[in-house]
């Protein structure tokens, strides 16, 4: 019987990862990275884009590629992807198994059962449809486990004394959603006593406080709204991700983009 992997299929990003030796280790790509983001796209020649490429692709061809779709799990809403249109759980699957790939090329074996972790507060709606995904991609989705209880999994993995009652709250704070979770450890046994959370509030959130902020600045400045323009926007959504990256830890953050559009044929710096 095969071996079960651990997938964490995210709003922004998505890993792989095998339990080695007691720990968990997540598995890299033939390039070395272990973080595939959650992008899907088509290319201008119709191959089919998971992870960097089609994320690289998103910033000329954002009419070809999938962002967030993680938001989208549940709803009967379709996304067009070149001439046709897509569900959720299918454009869920490419990322699944691309992942799936990645496992078998480093394993040298066949990857057939998986754990998936979800947000706390997903709805049976939108695990049915992760499971859904899952199954589109070759998997058999063996547990659908939330994301503080996976993250409290592995603290309990340390060299702990297991008789201990402990309780432990979960922050999880992601691309896409927000989870606090209290959770009780013992005897290598983790449950959830309390959870609250957002599925609407992330990393892309604040992604888009700085757009909004940057845009009416711009159309205040030009009388052009970067928002109605798709590659514009893309753009700008690029500077706006970096630009919150560095201010986690800096008191402020540059954004420059050249010819970001233009106006009466005329291009517009930002």
């Amino acid at each position: 019987m095969s071996r079960i992997v651990g997938i964490d299929l995210g709003t922004t990003n998505s890993e792989i990862a095998i339990v080695e030796n007691g720990r968990p280790f997540v598995i890299p790509d033939e390039n070395g990275d272990k973080i595939l983001p959650s992008f899907v796209g088509i290319s201008p020649s119709g191959e089919l884009l998971v992870g960097q490429p089609a994320k690289n692709q998103y910033v000329v061809e954002p009419e070809n590629t999938i962002k967030s779709i993680k938001r989208k799990m549940g709803t009967d809403e379709k996304v067009r992807l070149g001439d046709k249109y897509y569900t959720p759980q299918e454009i869920s699957s490419f990322i699944l198994r691309r992942l799936k790939e990645i496992a078998e090329r480093y394993l040298g074996e066949k990857v057939e059962r998986a754990v998936i972790t979800v947000p706390a507060y997903f709805t049976d709606l939108q695990r049915q449809a992760t499971i859904d995904a899952g199954e589109i991609a070759g998997l058999d989705v063996v547990r659908i486990i939330n994301e503080p209880t996976a993250a409290a999994l592995v603290y309990n993995m340390k060299d702990r004394d297991e008789d201990d009652i402990r309780y432990v709250m979960v922050y999880d704070l992601g691309g896409g959603t927000f989870d606090v979770s209290i959770v009780e450890m013992e005897s290598g046994v983790v449950e959830v006593r309390a959870s609250h959370g957002n599925t609407r509030l992330g990393g892309d959130d604040f992604d888009q406080k700085i757009i909004d902020y940057v845009a009416d600045w711009f159309e205040s400045e030009y009388g052009v709204d970067l928002r109605k323009d798709r590659k514009a926007l893309a753009r700008l959504m690029r500077a706006a991700e970096n630009a919150k990256i560095l201010l986690s830890d800096r008191p402020f953050a540059n954004i420059s983009e050249e010819s970001i559009t233009s106006k009466d044929g005329q291009p517009l710096n930002l």
